[in-house]
This record gives structure tokens, sequence and C-alpha cells, in this order.
């Protein structure tokens, strides 16, 4: 995962160390990320007249899944080769640990920001989330939507959810570049509280439930970023790769560590057979 903080210098990663000719390498982001971002736009009402389509394939408004209860939003899109799944994967683990129920207590409401995916897709999505999440029961507390251009772009100016579209392996503007983070929303329909990043506190989370439920609404938090933006060989451009960069650099500083401990320690073993060893009759006479 490749975190930025907006008063830290950036880092950029590069696959292989392939760059895109005549653009030299530096330590600020690419220029596509300028449009990514997370505003983060609390007690802002967002569109509930949004029209959308739910995993059935029913047409429905943003507004159905309000009134009585907060909910979670997250905007993702379900082909997404990195960091949606990580997003989705770390809120139905902290879900896991908040005694609170989607359908119950709160809703979970993923909205596609890509308008070409399908409510099966959407469906396939549900299915597999809710079997991780372990609560069948829970099925009417999940909601994953599709939708056309124009309500995904008013959710998404509402939230402050920046993106752009990227060439995929094809070269065809199939991915998007963007940040995670998930919002709270209070039963009215407005932002109460963010949290950035793929990795959210249960505790963190059902307190933000609470104040939401609440009608209250939180303060900013710190602005790291986490980046999906995919490298694609075929086309030699620059990319940010998510989790798997840092993962090797992790392993091969544990290896290298583990290779210098075997080294100085055989090193004194090797020290202390080669000490004489003293003749303590002289010693003692």
């Amino acid at each position: 995962m490749l975190l930025f903080g907006l008063s830290a210098a950036s880092a950029q990663v590069s696959s292989y160390g392939d760059k895109q000719a005549g653009e030299p390498a530096s330590d600020h982001l690419p220029t596509v990320l300028n449009k990514v971002s997370i505003v983060q736009k609390l007690n802002t009402q967002i569109p509930l007249d949004g029209q959308f389509y739910d995993e059935t394939g029913k047409p429905v408004r943003m507004g159905d899944y309000f009134g009585k209860r907060p909910a979670i939003l997250s905007l993702v899109y379900y082909n997404c080769p990195m960091l949606c799944s990580e997003e989705l994967d770390g809120l139905v683990g902290a879900l896991q640990m908040v005694k609170f129920l989607p359908g119950k207590d709160f809703d979970v409401i993923v909205a596609s920001i890509d308008p070409s995916e399908t409510p099966e897709l959407a469906a396939k999505k549900k299915a597999f989330y809710l079997k991780r999440y372990g609560h069948p029961e829970t099925a009417n507390g999940w909601h994953f939507l599709t939708g056309n251009e124009p309500a995904i772009n008013a959710l998404a100016n509402a939230t402050g959810f920046g993106y752009v579209r990227v060439p995929g392996p094809d070269g065809k503007l199939t991915q998007f570049a963007h940040a995670s983070a998930i919002q709270l929303v209070t039963p009215d329909g407005r932002l109460s509280q963010y949290y950035l990043g793929v990795e959210y506190s249960p505790k963190d989370l059902r307190l933000g439930l609470v104040e939401a439920s609440e009608r209250k609404i939180g303060s900013p938090v710190d602005a790291i970023l986490t980046y999906c933006y995919h490298y694609d060989p075929l086309l030699n451009r620059h990319s940010l790769i998510v989790a798997r960069v840092v993962q090797l650099g992790c392993m091969a500083t544990l290896l290298l560590l583990g290779c210098y401990m075997i080294v100085m320690f055989r090193r004194d073993r090797k020290s202390e057979k080669a000490m004489p060893v003293p003749n303590w009759k002289n010693v003692i006479g």
C-alpha cells in the first residue's frame, strides 16, 4: 500500500524500474493522480434523488436507504484489480468485530463508479462479501449498486471522491485511478465522518455509527491517501503498485537482516573456538 500525506513529501514507486521515455524519475506524484483526491465534505447532503440499480437490477433511489438509520458508504468499482477489494475486505473485517448489524442498526451501501458495470456483477460481489461477513441474515442491509454516469458523478462530487479513468491492459480506458475511503452518513443523508485507507478500527467505526445515528457531524481526519493506480507494462507508463512493492520490500529487508544475524552469530562462534584455553596450573602456581 502506498500512502501519501498532504503535509509530507510524496513518494513514487514504479514497477521494475520502467519509466516513460522522456519523463525523468522524481519524488512527485504522476500527473494523472493530481485529479485523484478525497475532499472531506462533512455535513454535505448526498443526492438522495440519485437513480441507481440494486444487485437484482431493480431501479432504486439513493434515498430509499435513508430515513431510519445511518449508513456506511463506499465508492468502488467491482472489476478493480487491486484497491477496492482491499477496502471492502477491511470494512468486512472491521464489521465482524462490531456488535451492530447491517439491516438493523445501519446499512452498507457500495456504489460502483463504473457506469459499464452491471447488476449481475454487483450481485456476485454482494454474495462474496456477505459470505465473508458470516451473517447471511443481514443480507437486506447490504446494497451493491450500479448506475449511469450522471448519478455516479453527482454522488462522487457530493462525497469529494475524485477519480480518473486510466488505460487497462488492452489500452482502453477501462480502469480507474482513485483513492480509498469510506464515509458514514446520517439517517437524513449528510456526511458524518470519513475513514481513509483500507483498514478501519472497529472501535472508531462503532463510535462513528453511534454519532451518525444521532445526526452528529465528526471532524476531518488526517489526509493520508491510499492510491490505486495500476502499472501496465505493455503501455510502459508510470504507475503505483498497491501493496505488492511494499510487501516485497519488507520481505527483502527481513531476508537481509536474517542473513546478517546468521553471519554475525557464526563469526562469534568461530571467535570463541579460536580463543586459547588458559593453563590454570600456571595461573595458580
